[in-house]
């Protein structure tokens, strides 16, 4: 069975299976196609200077694919029902029941299923979640609009969904978890080696500014 299992194809849902497949957990994703990214042209996305909406998340899918994210397209969850040891996930599809340690629900602003699960809601009646994404019902996490009365923005999106990944790697690691990645060692070698160079020029200098013969 996956061990994340994460509604919503957007953002949030992407980048939190970008994160816990890039690091070895089983994943697979429920993506219905219906997002306001198909709405949206990004300035204000770190990174891209501007960018199609729907484009995006090509790049996105691609990415997940890329780390072998089981990806289904078109096929709505029903319903979410918390077990002894995870959750059960229905879909549209009768005879198809999904099973997983963890669900990441990035359904925009539809909360039909956190209702299910039965999370605590603020009094803003959105979904109480921790800094972690995490709700009142352990290993089930909301993100994005459902947990937002009106900061809907996809870069805060696609931080909630790294928080989320990122709490439930710390959990699966027994420690604090961190996806930090470093240059391949051929480039890495290469900047060491230059390094010296490029920094000279800074490191002797006067306080003046003037350099030292």
């Amino acid at each position: 069975m996956p061990e994340v299992l994460v509604i919503g194809g957007g953002p949030a849902g992407l980048r939190t299976a970008l994160f816990t497949a890039k690091n070895g957990l089983d994943t697979t994703v429920f993506d219905t196609d219906e997002t306001w990214m198909h709405n949206a042209h990004l300035f204000n996305y770190p990174g891209i200077g501007s960018a199609d909406g729907s484009n995006v998340r090509v790049t996105l899918r691609e990415q997940v694919d890329d780390f072998d994210v089981d990806r289904h397209q078109e096929t709505p969850v029903t319903a979410v029902s918390p077990t002894d040891d995870g959750f059960v996930v229905e879909t549209a599809d009768a005879d198809n029941e999904y099973t997983a340690d963890y669900v990441v629900l990035a359904t925009g602003a539809n909360r039909e299923l956190t209702d299910e699960l039965d999370c605590v809601c603020t009094d803003e009646e959105v979904i109480d979640a921790d800094v972690t994404m995490e709700t009142s019902v352990e290993d089930a996490y909301p993100t994005g609009a459902m947990v937002r009365v009106e900061e809907w923005q996809a870069v805060i999106s696609t931080g909630d969904g790294a928080a989320a990944a990122l709490n439930i790697l710390t959990k699966e690691n027994g420690e604090q978890f961190h996806d930090f990645d470093v240059p391949a060692v051929d480039f890495l070698s290469t900047w060491l080696s230059t390094a010296s160079a490029r920094i000279r020029p800074y490191s002797c200098c006067s306080r003046s500014g003037t350099p030292i013969a």
